[in-house]
């Protein structure tokens, strides 16, 4: 989900071609399948699209990528276990180190929380990716 919202993002501001954003994860039990259905639903009712198929974070992503981004501590924890050096584990962030308005420690699972799982899942991504797109801005990285 924080892919589609990043991507949305930056597609409002013409800029997309100056990132490269992927989403992955960290068991590849749901390997090549499309997010949850709810989320999907939820999601569509905000305007974005959840296309992206599921696949496993690979070490080759460290390479790849500016920034590797969990979406609470235990997700952090398994990144920074994948990672095969400090350069590479300096390049991971919890998602909510980029909140600006809504007060969260983590992007919390919502598959079991019903609706508002799901809406307060959203409402934290798009905050969220919001200050992740200002520090990027910020920092002249491009993603």
């Amino acid at each position: 989900m924080a892919e589609a919202v990043f991507r949305h993002l930056v597609g409002q501001r013409s800029l997309s071609e100056m990132f490269s954003i992927d989403s992955a994860g960290l068991i590849g039990f749901h390997e090549g399948e499309l997010p949850d259905s709810r989320m999907r639903s939820h999601a569509f009712r905000r305007g974005y699209s959840l296309t992206h198929r599921s696949r496993p974070v690979k070490k080759e992503d460290f390479d790849r990528f500016d920034l590797v981004i969990g979406m609470d501590n235990e997700n952090v924890n398994g990144l920074r276990r994948l990672a095969a050096s400090d350069e590479y584990r300096s390049k991971i962030h919890k998602m909510t180190e980029f909140s600006r308005r809504v007060e969260a420690d983590v992007v919390p699972d919502p598959y079991y929380g019903g609706d508002k799982g799901f809406e307060l899942v959203i409402d934290l991504l798009e905050d969220a990716c919001e200050g992740l797109f200002d520090h990027l801005a910020g920092s002249g990285k491009s993603g």
